[in-house]
């Protein structure tokens, strides 16, 4: 095997373990794109949202993860079944994934203030390999990078969310089916089973300041467990500011600015503590949130997760 082979495989070795050991993108603002972990989010927040992020992660770092996601979902007219829909591009070294994904949702009241939803996801998960590195004239003609580039494979999830307008906690599984986009014995292109359990809860302050602790612990086949602890102050119901810490991995300074009431816009700023630290730069995310609320709603007041 030549160099090029020899380096790219390495590449795809490191990208490989990357995503076995987070499976779908890790995002620190995950609060505000939960359907796509938790299908039975969906509607939850009576209107129609739309939420973009982009995550660009360790940057100085070649061949760093760059993640965009695009979700929307909504009630229908029965305030009892939420739709969705989501994309994902992962861009992990020379790896791409790609993943398209619909959500329906039923809820069910628990209590004067609190609902349970069910959630069911399912849709196609593509994996491929850089156009660059295929079209390379030492790598052109073989074979083993041609016959696992390019898969798309079915997959769907369950999820459960139980919520009132103060706290909530889901618990989901996005993927329930483990996928090996590569047979071949040299690395692993896998798309593993994983379980993430969400909560959190708005304590008011003052009449003008709200403090939400939330986390979110994922569990991967194969991998360590991974949690994730945040902290948000809100001050007059239009900036939200926060800090993050993912155990033994990174910690994070979000804000947020509610600019209209159905214009949102963030930034989180992510700094490794994990080895990798000396080698990048830190990870920034972008976030772009449009929401039409309907008349009919039976939440009056704001929204808060």
């Amino acid at each position: 095997m030549n160099f090029i082979k020899k380096t790219t495989l390495l590449v795809l070795v490191f990208c490989s373990f990357h995503s076995i050991a987070q499976q779908l993108p890790q995002f620190t603002q995950y609060m505000y794109n939960t359907v796509s972990i938790n299908p039975a989010y969906a509607g939850s927040r009576e209107a129609l949202s739309v939420v973009a992020l982009h995550r660009s992660q360790w940057n100085g770092f070649n061949g760093g993860p760059k993640t965009t996601t695009v979700s929307a979902n909504s009630p229908l007219r029965n305030d009892k079944i939420g739709l969705g829909i989501s994309f994902i591009s992962d861009q992990l070294g020379y790896e791409r994934f790609s993943y398209l994904y619909g959500d329906f949702s039923y809820t069910i009241r628990t209590g004067l203030n609190s609902e349970l939803a069910f959630g069911l996801k399912a849709g196609f998960t593509q994996y491929k390999l850089d156009e660059d590195l295929l079209n390379d004239p030492s790598v052109i003609n073989d074979p083993f990078f041609n016959d696992i580039s390019n898969h798309w494979s079915p997959n769907m999830g369950l999820g459960i969310y139980w919520h009132s307008e103060r706290w909530y906690v889901g618990l989901s599984s996005p993927r329930i089916f483990t996928t090996d986009y590569n047979e071949q014995a040299e690395y692993e292109a896998s798309e593993r089973v994983g379980y993430y359990l969400t909560a959190g809860y708005v304590l008011p302050l003052t009449q003008n300041i709200k403090f939400k602790p939330s986390f979110l612990i994922k569990a991967t086949n194969g991998s360590p467990l991974s949690y994730d602890f945040t902290g948000n102050f809100l001050f007059y119901e239009k900036m939200w500011l926060g800090l993050a810490y993912r155990l033994d991995d990174a910690v994070a300074v979000l804000v947020d600015f509610q600019i209209t009431p159905q214009w949102r816009v963030g930034y989180t700023y992510e700094q490794p503590i994990s080895d990798i630290r000396p080698y990048n730069s830190g990870t920034h995310e972008i976030l772009l949130m449009f929401e039409l609320k309907f008349n009919n709603s039976k939440y009056k007041s704001p929204r808060y997760f």
